[in-house]
């Protein structure tokens, strides 16, 4: 029978995207694990592959259409043998509604986004993932195929297991069991009541109203969720500031001497930054933990998230396990995130999770700032720019690059005293940076 490709929830926040476009046409031949459209994320563009084999008889939805919803049916595939008079059935039949919101394992039957959580084909659960033309051919077989493994993406059942589990003399279906009556209908839920439009003055009519001039610039899908889950934040979690100020005359030291030494990296200040906090954690692992009803989860690793600033939106790429490496990895690793989250690159996994951020704007002269949490995190270090102070020391004035430092907390995760630990250690590595190389 035709297989509808549906729109898949490429990320856990993800409820609509933009089909950028598609790399396969209308009679094009497909086979599992090919790549056939590119889809804008609220984070990324990213690589859809089939799972199911076949030929595209009819695309749905056109390149470049934005604002496709999840599971949105975007382009249907005839089977092997299957003709256009299936087409005009599939096309005939009802379609099926977009889901309301993905889950962190959301992903349409027809397609495999990019790694998903394993939700186990055989023996974790009671669904079994296999594609519609082999669940046919094992039916015919009377094969069960809890008892086939799968080979395709995410271990997804396709037609060569049902084949080879057939050739092999595989477990036969066992008897269907007698169907049991039919749960009575619920009544339907009453239609739910427009939600009054806030009071308040709407910005464009005043706009128009007073012949201000303006361009209005759409709104990404990545800016539409930094909106949201920044709101999120600031409604839900309680924030509060802790600064510090950290000397970085010896640190401008250690780095002007280390980068001398070789072309196979350039360190930043910022490199100095991720490797002091990721070692910080390290020593105060109460201030590596997020937040969950039912327990605080203090994490093993340090995985730290890293603001970066791209043109449609902000997106913090991340340097796992930091605590176990040196200055040029970090460096190198860092500089490939970077330039690959500007160019919309970046796999789920490596923008997805993270136990801590840093917001580094101290290469636009800010000096001071307070950033917001980015759930389930539970802290965020916010950045300034070093620059030269007057300060007191040995009880005389001197000068001295400065740089203020404050750190975001989520107090239902870590309290105050443990904020201040993690900068008291935080500070102690910036000032002494060679403890850092050891």
């Amino acid at each position: 029978m035709p297989i509808r490709i549906l729109m898949p929830a490429l990320s856990p926040t993800m409820t609509e995207g933009t089909l950028a476009k598609w790399l396969k046409k209308e009679g094009d031949e497909v086979k599992s694990g090919d790549v056939i459209a590119e889809i804008e994320t609220d984070k990324a563009t990213m690589e859809v592959e089939a799972v199911d084999e076949g030929r595209i008889a009819k695309i749905l939805v056109a390149g470049g259409t934005q604002g496709v919803a999840v599971n949105t049916p975007i382009a249907i595939l005839l089977e092997e043998g299957e003709d256009a008079s299936a087409l005009d059935a599939a096309e005939a039949a009802p379609k099926a509604a977009p889901a309301p919101a993905p889950t962190a394992a959301a992903a349409p039957a027809t397609v495999a986004p990019a790694p998903a959580p394993a939700a186990a084909a055989h023996g974790g659960g009671s669904r079994v993932f296999a594609s519609p033309l082999a669940r046919r051919l094992a039916a015919q077989a009377g094969i069960e195929l809890s008892a086939v493994k799968g080979s395709g993406p995410n271990g997804r059942i396709v037609k060569a297991d049902v084949e080879a589990a057939k050739a092999s003399g595989v477990t036969k279906a066992p008897a269907a069991a007698p169907a049991a009556s039919p749960a009575p209908a619920p009544a339907a839920a009453p239609a739910p009541v427009p939600a009054a439009k806030p009071a308040g003055v709407d910005a464009k009519d005043l706009s128009d109203k007073l012949g201000m001039r303006y361009k209005a610039i759409p709104n990404t899908g990545m800016r539409k969720t930094i909106a949201r889950r920044l709101s999120e934040a600031k409604q839900t979690v309680p924030h509060f500031y802790l600064t510090i100020d950290c000397q970085l005359d010896a640190l401008l030291k250690v780095r002007s001497e280390l980068n001398s030494r070789s072309d196979a990296y350039k360190l930043s200040v910022n490199d100095f930054v991720i490797r002091a906090v990721a070692l910080a954690l390290k020593k105060v692992p109460a201030a590596n933990a997020a937040w969950t009803d039912e327990a605080i989860l203090q994490y093993d690793h340090a995985d730290v998230s890293v603001a970066v600033a791209t043109p449609t939106g902000l997106i913090t790429p991340i340097i796992k396990a930091a605590e176990g490496k040196g200055l040029a990895q970090i460096s190198n690793e860092m500089k490939d995130l970077a330039k690959r989250a500007r160019d919309g690159k970046l796999k789920p996994e490596e923008f997805q999770g993270g136990t801590f951020s840093v917001s580094n704007l101290g290469m636009f002269g800010i000096r001071e700032f307070a950033a917001i949490i980015n759930p389930p995190q539970g802290c965020i270090l916010a950045v300034g720019a070093g620059e030269q102070r007057p300060i007191v020391k040995d009880g005389a004035l001197a000068v001295a690059t400065m740089m203020s430092c404050t750190l975001s907390v989520d107090h239902r995760v870590v309290d105050g005293a443990v904020g201040a630990e993690f900068l008291a250690a935080f500070k102690g590595l910036i000032e002494d940076p060679l403890s850092m190389l050891l």
